[in-house]
Order: structure tokens, then sequence, then C-alpha cells
């Protein structure tokens, strides 16, 4: 975490060890996403630590031969056994969005009850559906999550089940002892149905950590080796005689056949309650405790006496509880101390933790008595007992892109922190700092403090549209350091500000609507200064730094296959008095977003997008000069192309933002082709020359300029995005010159008033040489005017690869791969920029070589106007568009114009596998040649009801998708 320093673990080392949850099946499938560049792993895998903590367990017994008597039961207990299809919709507390696949089984089979894992129902918005042994499929929906025990309960409509008798497993936590022989039954490593046997070895084990995520805690838990893998969190664990002893919760992912079980005693008395209707009390008094056995008791000071009177009245009991957590500002702040030894609760011997629990749930808001040792001394404290509930949030607030709510105990007791705060749950929009990192506590907004969520809505809705704010920050990991950051509200892309409060009568969130967004202050015009720039005698770039301004572009919706949310880069003004601005396209790939430029290190002012070329990569954007009272000069373009050797100075701006300047030497001006990104299309620049210089600094600065000594600025230093590595899925970036005088005629129209509308050839070309030319038919009396033409460059340009036909194909007259450029309206094209005569014509007349033949063709270009993406659509999770330029490019056929540029995590299609990269041909059969058909079928589709959808994917391969809307 660049901000804090180094990461570090939490705070309290648990005492045991950091496990792997068989839980959730996590949604994958072969479509890449390529907007999900700053990823939080979909569950939680964490390596493990040893300590020790596990007995020797039994052998697995999955060879062992089932009697008449397990058959008979498992043909009983499969009919309760469902698989559960379920998406945890958005971030919330310690979990991130998710689609994945878990096992419940019911529990009341009257009243529609399904008892699985805590980890699956999930703290947040849930949406899910279960499939039962005869594959009849249900909705589910939430009625009971506990805060901290980790199992919840669900409900389905009974009624719905139409094929089969409902029957329901008797929950019986007493039959758990150890030496019982067990089976699993759940949905295993993903399969409908899967019986795992084993054996109880052990009852007292402290519960499994599993990382910064989810974790339970203030439990025993049951040991057996089974080792059962994911999707079957939510497994019941039956005897022989069918009855429920456990519920699958956890286990070890390196290579050991151990899995860990929650007792039931708190399932059973939370189904009870909510049987009769009344709420499940929990109290707390902030302390997580441990089991700790009588010899490391011994050592934190238990008394001998106290240890002969606890062995006496607990005979089995092997050791005690001891506080391991104690929060700070809690009831037990001040209090209790950790390490101490628990002896008694209002008089009574203790030392399990069901009846702390059933001490606890039944005195929420009243005191208790507790005795504990503290180094042999016997201590008495009182304290009061707190709600759970109350410090579990049940509600969250988006607004401007990001969603919030209170610090959760979960949260809290992870790291030993107070149960105070307004916690980031998901850190996006205005609310994206610098690192993607989760787990941001914010403590002021606009210099207003903010120790709750009610507070930070108060703020945040006296905030206008557009507004720059000061906020600062913690993170749960470090509350030592205030982080300081100013944020652009967005208040206009993601205009609600949303209350979403849990209705567990419903199972359902409810979305109230808060304050209206104010509007944006008008911007009034304000003065600066541009710092000097020390060049040790490069005065011409003292001067061309009034030229620069530092762009910031933030993008509310990825499409186009753009990786990122935020972009930082530097423009080079070249008009002033209009405000016009150039700038790469790896900086601003398109105008959906919102431009902030800062001038000469002090005013910030927004702009919009006049121009985005359509193969050159830069863009054209333009500011109101009104509003800047700054010595701002428009930088002196060259007219003639640099050459290779010529001497020239390097100014760019380094990955600190910080302007180096150096003297260099060009070194190549070359042909290249930018890598196409074959996982997912996004924009690249294509049949272009690039500039290389003589110095490392091009390799670390993005933006920048070569410049003559008189200040003329000969080529732009731009980034060009790439392919994403295989290797370490990091977008590679490369950095190239580009030549002036191209820039030239586009901007001269933009000055005059005009909005450039070019046509291109739909094609990318590489060079040949002259050896290769020869063999594929180009005659001697051509390459003779080749070198005659371009002395320096004896090449021409053969078409690599054209872009994907229009609806009614390609046209007789258009060019085809491997055909060999000799001429476009009777010039001869030996160089790049040549190829710009195809911007203004409707037709070219060329002539190439073509299998050996010379040919001429009267070739059509395409008009650019239609290739930038105008609408999008965000339907189930996805986000679809018309195929954008680089899809295009990329693609032989178009099989439709509705294309998933992306899709969300804990979305439906996420859930269904409509991953990026496909095309949707049909909804219901109904042909969706476009996105406005497209739409139009898809609002027939009633709410929470499946439909059809046909689907190709980018490599030709069609399938059909069921979803549920």
């Amino acid at each position: 975490m660049s901000t804090n320093g180094e990461v570090r673990s939490k705070r309290k080392k648990s005492p045991v060890r950091v496990l792997d949850r068989p839980s959730k099946i996590p949604k994958h499938d072969s479509y890449p996403d390529p907007a999900e560049n700053d990823q939080l792993p979909e569950d939680g895998i964490h390596n493990m630590e040893t300590d020790g903590e596990d007995h020797i367990s039994l052998p697995p017994m999955a060879a062992m031969v089932n009697s008449a008597e397990w058959q008979d039961t498992i043909e009983k207990v499969v009919q309760n056994v469902v698989s559960i299809r379920f998406c945890q919709t958005c971030s919330f507390d310690t979990d991130a969005a998710i689609s994945s696949e878990a096992t419940g089984f019911v529990v009341d089979a009257e009243k529609g009850y399904i008892l699985t894992n805590r980890h699956v129902v999930g703290a947040g918005p849930f949406w899910g559906f279960c499939i039962f042994d005869n594959h009849e499929e249900v909705d589910v929906y939430p009625v009971y999550r506990d805060p901290v025990h980790d199992f919840g309960i669900l409900r389905f409509d009974p009624k719905a089940i139409k094929y089969m008798p409902l029957t329901e497993l008797v929950l019986r936590p007493d039959l758990a002892k150890v030496g019982v022989e067990i089976r699993v039954v759940g949905n295993d490593a993903g399969e409908k149905l899967s019986i795992l046997s084993g054996v109880i070895s052990r009852l007292d084990r402290n519960a499994p950590e599993y990382g910064e995520g989810y974790s339970d805690f203030n439990t025993n838990y049951i040991q057996a080796a089974a080792a059962a893998s994911g999707g079957s969190s939510g497994s019941p664990v039956v005897n022989i005689d069918g009855h429920a002893i456990a519920l699958q919760a956890g286990g070890r992912s390196d290579g050991a056949a151990t899995d860990y079980f929650l007792p039931l005693d708190r399932p059973l008395r939370a189904l009870e309650c909510i049987r009769r209707g009344e709420a499940v009390s929990r109290g707390t008094i902030q302390t997580q405790w441990v089991i700790k056995p009588f010899d490391e008791c011994r050592r934190l000071g238990l008394s001998s006496k106290w240890e002969s009177a606890i062995r006496k009245g607990f005979p089995k009991e092997t050791g005690m509880l001891v506080a391991e957590v104690v929060l700070p500002e809690g009831p037990a702040d001040k209090k209790l101390e950790e390490g101490d030894v628990l002896i008694s609760v209002n008089g009574e011997l203790l030392t399990r933790f069901v009846r702390l629990d059933d001490i606890l749930d039944s005195h929420v808001d009243n005191k208790i008595s507790l005795m504990v040792q503290r180094g042999g001394k016997d201590v008495e404290v009182e304290l009061c007992v707190g709600d759970l509930h109350a410090i579990t949030p049940d509600r969250f607030v988006t607004v401007a892109g990001g969603s919030f709510h209170n610090l959760s105990y979960q949260q809290a007791r992870l790291y030993a922190i107070p149960v105070k705060g307004v916690f980031v749950c998901e850190a996006a929009g205005s609310f994206r700092f610098e690192t993607s990192e989760a787990g941001w506590l914010i403590e002021s907004v606009d210099q207003k403090k903010t120790p709750n969520l009610d507070a930070f809505i108060e703020v945040m809705s006296q905030i206008p549209d557009r507004a720059r704010v000061v906020v600062t920050y913690k993170h749960v990991r470090d509350l030592h350091t205030l982080n300081t950051s100013i944020i652009h509200i967005d208040r206009h892309w993601t205009e609600k500000m949303r209350l979403a409060v849990r209705n567990d009568v419903t199972g359902l969130w409810d979305f109230t609507e808060l304050a209206e967004p104010l509007p944006a202050a008008p911007p009034v015009r304000s003065k600066a200064e541009f710092a000097r720039l020390d060049t040790f005698g490069q005065a011409a770039a003292a001067d061309v730094i009034r030229s620069f301004v530092r762009i910031s572009c933030t993008l509310p919706l990825k499409i186009d296959g753009f990786p990122r949310a935020r972009k930082i880069g530097f423009g080079l003004v070249v008009d002033a008095e209009k405000g016009l601005v150039v700038v790469s396209r790896a900086v601003v790939p398109f105008d959906l977003c919102d431009l902030s430029l800062t001038i000469a290190e002090s005013i910030i002012v927004e702009a919009k997008v006049v121009f985005l070329h359509p193969i050159a990569n830069y863009a054209v954007i333009q500011y109101d000069p009104s509003l800047v009272d700054a010595p701002v000069t428009s930088a002196t373009l060259a007219r003639e192309n640099i050459k290779q050797g010529a001497r020239t100075i390097f100014l760019g701006f380094n990955q600190n933002l910080r302007p180096v300047v150096t003297p260099t030497t060009v070194t190549d001006v070359t042909t290249v082709a930018i890598p196409s990104n074959p996982s997912a299309p996004r924009y690249r620049a294509i049949n272009l020359d690039a500039i290389t210089v003589d110095t490392n600094l091009s390799g670390s600065c993005g933006s920048g300029v070569l410049i003559r000594e008189d200040g003329t600025v000969e080529a732009l230093w731009l980034n060009y995005l790439g392919e994403r590595s295989s290797h370490n899925q990091k977008d590679v970036e490369y950095h190239l010159g580009l030549a002036t005088p191209t820039l030239l005629p586009i901007l001269s129209q933009i000055q005059s008033g005009d909005n450039p509308s070019l046509r291109i050839l739909n094609v990318e070309t590489n060079t040949v040489q002259m050896s290769q030319c020869r063999i594929m038919g180009v005659s001697e009396s051509w390459i003779q005017k080749v070198a005659e033409a371009n002395p320096s460059r004896h090449q021409l340009f053969m078409v690599r690869k054209i872009d994907c036909a229009p609806a009614g194909g390609h046209d007789s007259q258009s060019l085809q791969e491997g055909d060999i450029i000799l001429t476009l309206n009777d010039q001869l094209i030996t160089r790049v920029s040549e190829l710009d005569v195809m911007y203004h014509h409707n037709y070219l007349d060329a002539l190439i070589v073509r299998q050996g033949q010379e040919h001429r063709l009267r070739v059509p270009t395409l008009p650019t106007i239609d290739l930038e993406t105008r609408r999008a659509v965000i339907f189930c999770g996805a986000v679809l568009q018309p195929p954008h330029h680089a899809v295009r490019q990329q693609i032989s056929k178009l099989h439709s114009e509705v294309y998933v540029s992306l899709r969300t995590r804990g979305s439906p299609a996420y859930q269904y596998c409509l991953g990026p990269t496909n095309f949707i041909t049909a909804v219901n059969d109904v042909p969706t040649p476009t996105l406005e058909e497209f739409v139009r079928e898809a609002n027939k589709v009633a709410d929470n009801t499946y439909f059809r959808l046909r689907v190709v994917t980018f490599d030709n391969v069609p399938w059909v998708a069921t979803m549920k809307k």
C-alpha cells in the first residue's frame, strides 16, 4: 500500500492457522474482463500459517464402503440438500462482490428455511436461488445472517416445489462426539452432489482464521477428516441416523484431508427464534476469546486452586477461555486485558463458548459480572452487554460512485480498533484513492468531521456537483497515518445519493433516494505564474514549459475495453487563445469522461473533448481560456519532419510528474506496429511512423516533446497503450515520438471552427523491403521509383490486416490482405504520412500488386464518425455497446452490433457467464442485430424471469445462455 508503507498483517496475530475456506465456487469462465485491472480476490484464498494447532487427523474415508444403513440414510438426506447459486451483488464489509455456488439444507420444510454459511448469505445485498435434488429451482431470500458465527438462514417458498415431498433435517448438536462416523453431503467442487466420509477427531478446536476477510470467532469448531473442497460450504454433516450434527464451514488446502465444522447450538437457537417470529438477540462485550490448554493457562497465571475447581467441575475439559482481543472503547475496555483467563460469569464457572453466548445473548443492555485471573490474581469486573446487531452494518449509502457504511465489529475485531468510523466498502468514483485497496476509513470531508454514516450523509448532501474538496482518511491497518487527498465530487454521472437498508422480512434491501445534487458552482477566473524551470542552459525548454498542462481524465464507465478508470498525463497547448490542447489517447481514450486541467501547477479548469483521431493516438481537448490568468503560450509546431540522427532536446514528464530535460539524438524514425490486445480489444494506434531517441529518460516519460534550440516543437512524446502482459497481467505502454507536421492539417480545421470528419482505409499495413517486393511481383521500374522518391527508406506498404466487412460485405474494389500499395491518387506511397491522402476522399484510385499482378482499383474509404462509441447500455451487470473500432480491426466477421464490453462482479452477467468480447445475436430467439432492437426485446422480459440469449464468442463459436433478469 503505497501511501501507508509496507502492508502489515493484522495487529492481533491469531493463535490459529490461516486456512482456506472451501467455501463458494467463484464463477470462472474463459472470458477475460478487460476492466478488471484492479482486482480483489473473488474468494478468500490465503497462505496457511502453521503453529501446531491441529491434532493428528485420521485418514479420509473416501474409500469406506457404505453399509445398507448408511445407504438408506444418505438417500433420505440428499432430498434435503440444495445447491445454492448466488450473487453478493456489491462489496460490503469484509466481502467483495462475487458470483458463486455453495450448499445448504432444509431445516424447516413447512416454512421453507434453509441453513447455510454466513459467508454464503453474506452481510450485504444477496440474490440467489437453490436447486433441489430433483432439479427443481426456487428463489431464496436471506432472513438471518449471524453477526459473528458462520451460519445464515435462507427462506424459500415451499409451494414452489411441486414434484417432490419436502422434508427437513433435524438439528442435533448434542450428537457430535469424538469418534462418530459422519458423511458430508453437498455440492463439492462444483458438482451437483458429492458425499464425503469422515470421523470426528476433535470438538474443541478454535475457529479457523481466513486471513483478512470474514472469519468466525468466539466459538469452538469440530475437526474431522473429510477433505471437502470448493462449493461444500453449508453442507450438512450427518450421522448414521440422518441427523445434522454440524455445519461444514472450512478446511485446509495444503493437501491435508482436514475439515472444520460449526457446532449447531447457536444455529438451532436462531432457527427456533425465527420460527416463533422473535428477533434473534445477540449480545457482546466486544472481546474475542480463544481456547487455551491448561498448561498455557498456567503460564498466564491460572492458580492451582482454580485449575482444580475447573477440572473437578468439568472433568472432560482440557482448556479454558482466554481473552485474545479487547476492543478499544468497547464495554470491556480498561476492565479486561489480553491474557485474562475467564473463571466465571455471574458466579457460574464457565469453560465453553456455548454457555458464554447463552449468557450474553440473554443479557443485552444489562450488566453481567465476570471473574478472571490475571497474573495469578482474581479480578472481578462488571460489564454492560451491548447489542451485537447494533455494531453490524445493515445499511449503506452510495454517493459520487463510492459506497460507505459504518465500520463493522468484524473489521474492528480483525484489527483491534474501536468499532466506529465510516468504512469505504467500495472505493470507486470520486473516492477511488491512489490505491484500489479496500479498508479505508473516512475521517473528514470538506473540512468537516464524519464520525459516523449519518454525519457523512449530511456532509455529502451539502457539497455541490464538480466541487473539489479535501478528504482525510486512514487505513484500518494503519491508524497512525492520516492520509489527505483532494477529490472531485461527481454528482452528474452518478447523480443519485441512495441509502440501502436491509429488510429481513422480504430478504431484500430497501433503497431510498436522499439529497438531490446541488448544481455546480460557476467557475471563476484565477491567476498564476509558471514555476521557473532550471534547465542548465536549455532556454528553449524553459519557454516551452508554459505550453504544458497536466490532464486528469476520469472515466465513469469503462467502455471500449479501456482498462483504467482514471488516467493522468500531460498535454501540449497548441492554441492558447482558443484553449486547444493535444494529448495522447492513452490518457483520453474516449469522450465519456471528466477532464480536469491543471495549469502552472495552480489553476484547475474543466475541459471537453473536441476531436479523437481514429488511428494516430492523439486527441484534441479544449478548456475555457477566459478562466485562466496565466502566461500560457501556444507551442510552435515544426512543419518539417525530424530526421534520423538529428540533434534535439528531450523534455518529458517522469513518473513523479516532474519535468526532465536532456539534449539527445534521434536514433530512428520508422514504421512500427503497436501490438493488439488479444484478450480484449481496445484502442491502439496503427499505420504510424514512430520516433525514438538516445536517452534513458524516454522510457520513463509518457508525455513530453522534442524541441529545437529555438523552442520549436518537432515531435510530441506520447504513451501508446499496447497489449496486456500474459506474465503479470499488466498493461504494456510504449513511449514514442510523433512528428508534429502530421497534426497541422487537423489543427487548422479545428482552429477555423470545423469539426474534422475524416475517412480512412479500413486496413492495417506493414512495410516491405525491396527484396521482398521483387519476390511478390513488384516491377524493377517501380523499385527504381521508390529509391528515387524516398532515398532514406526504400520501402512500400503491404496490407497486413483488413477490418471486418460491413453489413453488405467488402466492396469488390476493396483492398485485400497481401496487397502491396504502389500509388494512391497517382501519388507513390513510401511514407506513412503519405497515407493521409485518404482522410478527405470517399474513394481512392489505387495501383496495387496482388498475386504478382498490377491492378487498378477504386478503393472506398470508411467514415470515422461512426467508429467512436456514442451509446452504451448496462443490462444485468453487462455493459453492452456497438463494437468499437478495435473490435472491427481484430475480428473477421461482425456477428451483431450488440457487443459485451464489460461485466461487473456479483451480477447476473457474471453468474451466467456472459463474458466480455461476446456478441448477443438474439433474445428469446428474436434476432437483435442492433442495440436498439436488443433493448426493445429485453424490455419485454419480466423481472425475475428466465430468458434466452443467443451468443457468439469472439472466436465465432455460437452458444445459448439462459439468464434471469
